[in-house]
C-alpha cells in the first residue's frame, strides 16, 4: 500500500491570510470573531462573525479575473497557490500538472447569489451579471483552482455540509492510497457571511450572538466563519525522493451516516466514524494523542461529540482534546480543511493548540480541552473530527513525521 505525506499548506482565514498566521493565532488562542461587517448592513439576527476582513481581491487578481471570481473561489486561488509554492513545486513540473484537486463546499458562491437576489427583488428586477452562474455554482472553486495553477487531473467538488473539507482530503487521500493519482491538492473554501445566510442560520437558533466557547460551562452557540484551507497530500517515495518538507503522514480516513436526523448528532455515528479512520490507519485508540474535535460550541454537539471520545478511548488514557472554532469560528465547509491544517501543524511542532474562549470548561464533557494555552506534548497520532448536518461524519488520521527544516516558511 502506498503512503500519503503532507507536503505543502495554503491559508486564507479570519485569523491570518497565509497558514503561517493562521497557526499563530490559533496557536496562541486568539479569536478572530468579533463585529458583524456587510456592505449592506441589516437586521440578519446576529451581530458578530468570524470574517477574514484583511483579504483584499486587488492583491491577488486583475480587475477583470475577479468578475467571474465569488469570494469563496478567490479564498481557495489564493489558498492553493500558497500551498503549491509551500512544497516547493517548480511551475514546470510535469507531476504537477497532473495532480487532481479536490475541494470541499458547504454552501457555494453565497455572495453572488446573495447580491443576485438583491438585484433581482430589492432593486425590483435589475439585471444580473452574465457569469453570475458560473460563479455560484459549487465546483467553481475546484475549476477556479485548476485552470490558474493548470492542473489537469480529476477535479471536483464535495459538498457534505460541515464535513465537506474533511470528505474531500479523504477521498484525495485515497486517491493516492489507490495509484489514481500521486499528487492532489484537497480541501475546502467557504463565503457565506451574507445578508440571506445569516438570517437562515439565525432562524435555527444556535448562533451565539457574542462568541463562540467550545466546550466551555457558558457556552451559547456557534458563530459562522469564513476561509479556506488546501492540503498538498504527495504520494510519500516521490516526497521523499525530491527531498520534500513533509508535515505529518495522513494515514486514515473514516466516514459514514447517522441515517438518523437531519440537525442533531448520534453519537453512535461519531464513534463509528473515529474507529473506522483508526482501522484505516491501522492504529489502535491508546495511539492516538490528540483530537482535534469538530467542537462547534453548541450545548449539544459539544456533549454528543465529548460522549462518543469517551466511549472510543481507554478511560485511563483519554487524548487531549481542542477545538479551534473559538478562533475561526465555523467555516462550514472549510471547517474540516482548516482544522486538518491545525492538526497537522500540531503533529510537525509537537504543540497541541487550545481550546480559545472555554475560561470554565464543562465537567460534564470530561475531557482534557487544553484550556489554559497551547500545551507542547507528545503527539504521535491524532484524529480530526468533521460531524455535519445530514449525519454526514468524516474524520482523518494522521501521524507525526521528523520535520525537515526548510526556509521557505520558516513562521510554521
Amino acid at each position: 500500500m502506498r503512503r500519503v505525506a503532507i507536503t505543502g499548506l495554503g491559508a486564507v482565514s479570519p485569523a491570518g491570510l497565509t497558514a503561517a498566521t493562521t497557526w499563530q493565532r490559533v496557536v496562541a488562542g486568539e479569536t478572530a470573531i468579533g463585529p458583524l461587517r456587510l456592505p449592506r448592513m441589516e437586521d440578519v439576527g446576529c451581530p458578530v462573525a468570524a470574517q477574514a476582513h484583511a483579504f483584499d481581491p486587488d492583491a491577488h487578481f486583475s480587475a477583470k479575473r475577479q468578475t467571474s471570481l465569488d469570494r469563496v473561489s478567490q479564498f481557495a486561488v489564493v489558498a492553493a497557490r500558497e500551498a503549491v509554492a509551500d512544497a516547493g513545486f517548480l511551475p514546470e513540473d510535469p507531476g504537477l500538472a497532473k495532480a487532481d484537486v479536490v475541494i470541499g463546499i458547504g454552501v457555494g458562491g453565497m455572495n453572488t447569489l446573495d447580491d443576485s437576489f438583491h438585484r433581482i427583488y430589492g432593486e425590483r428586477g435589475r439585471g444580473v451579471h452574465p457569469l453570475t452562474i458560473p460563479k455560484l455554482m459549487t465546483n467553481a472553486p475546484a475549476s477556479q483552482i485548476s485552470m490558474d495553477l493548470g492542473l489537469r487531473g480529476n477535479t471536483f467538488a464535495v459538498a457534505s455540509a460541515c464535513a465537506s473539507g474533511s470528505h474531500a482530503i479523504g477521498l484525495a487521500f485515497r486517491a493516492i492510497l489507490h495509484g489514481d493519482c500521486d499528487i492532489a491538492l484537497a480541501g475546502g473554501s467557504e463565503a457565506c457571511i451574507t445578508n440571506g445566510t445569516l438570517v437562515g442560520w439565525s432562524a435555527l437558533r444556535i448562533l451565539s450572538r457574542d462568541t463562540c466557547r467550545p466546550f466551555a460551562r457558558n457556552r451559547n452557540g456557534l458563530v459562522l466563519g469564513e476561509g479556506s484551507a488546501i492540503l498538498v497530500l504527495e504520494e510519500w517515495e516521490r516526497a521523499v525522493a525530491r527531498n520534500a518538507r513533509i508535515y505529518a503522514e495522513l494515514v486514515g480516513f473514516g466516514a459514514n451516516a447517522d441515517a438518523g436526523d437531519l440537525t442533531s448528532p448520534d453519537q453512535s455515528g461519531a464513534e463509528a466514524a473515529m474507529q473506522r479512520a483508526m482501522a484505516s490507519a491501522g492504529l489502535a485508540p491508546s495511539a492516538i494523542d490528540y483530537v482535534n474535535a469538530h467542537g462547534t460550541g453548541t450545548l449539544m454537539n459539544d456533549i454528543v461529540e465529548s460522549r462518543a471520545i469517551r466511549a472510543v478511548f481507554p478511560a485511563d488514557d483519554l487524548p487531549l482534546v481542542s477545538s479551534i472554532k473559538g478562533v475561526l469560528g465555523h467555516c462550514l465547509g472549510a471547517a474540516g480543511a482548516l482544522e486538518a491544517l491545525a492538526t497537522t501543524l500540531t503533529l510537525y511542532h509537537q504543540l497541541v493548540p487550545p481550546t480559545a474562549n472555554c475560561a470554565e470548561p464543562d465537567e460534564e464533557c470530561g475531557l482534557d480541552v487544553v484550556a489554559e494555552g497551547a500545551r507542547p506534548a507528545s503527539v504521535r497520532h491524532a484524529l480530526s473530527n468533521s460531524f455535519a448536518f445530514g449525519g454526514l461524519n468524516a474524520v482523518l488520521a494522521f501521524s507525526a513525521w521528523k520535520p525537515i527544516p526548510s526556509a521557505a516558511s520558516p513562521a510554521m
